[in-house]
């Protein structure tokens, strides 16, 4: 697993989101800085705790300039019913042969409970305007996570 690090040029990816309909890194760039968190499993208890911070600190992000996505190997439909579930109100992204995740370099052997398996790893990218990688999330609780973000976001407002 070589994960990408601030200063790497981020990957630009088209993915469905939870309606189906196809979202452009490159598009989203032009209104806003944006959190690409990649997250395991939707409607697992680390999960719902995160993407429910994330919806109650969306307008917070905003005023931040910044605009959150969530990245999964889950299809179309379990996003849309994780989405629809838990209430929330931002992108989540289907990537379910993780060829996203592997550009990133989040995608590699993970351990649980004395097994060992290929799987997603917990990191969020905060990708600047021109596609640059600004700074990589990588030591976090889920339910602190977006407050290491707005943290971050707030003390580095002027970067």
């Amino acid at each position: 697993m070589n994960t990408l690090v601030a200063g790497d040029k981020a990957p630009f990816f088209s993915l469905q989101d939870q309606d189906g309909k196809t979202v452009v890194l490159a598009e989203l760039l032009k209104q806003n800085q944006v959190l690409v968190y990649f997250y395991p499993k939707a409607m697992t208890p680390g999960c719902i705790i995160q993407a429910e911070h994330l919806r109650d600190h969306k307008t917070q992000l905003a005023q931040l300039n910044t605009l959150a996505i969530g990245i999964s190997p889950d299809p179309v439909k379990k996003l849309k019913n994780f989405e629809t579930k838990k209430e929330l109100n931002f992108t989540l992204l289907s990537d379910e042969d993780h060829a996203i995740a592997d550009e990133f370099g989040v995608w590699g052997l993970k351990k649980f409970m004395g097994k060992e398996y290929d799987g997603i790893h917990r990191l969020s990218f905060l990708i600047s305007q021109d596609g640059t990688i600004k700074h990589v999330f990588n030591k976090f609780k889920t339910k602190e996570h977006h407050q290491v973000v707005i943290d971050f976001l707030t003390q580095n407002s002027s970067i």
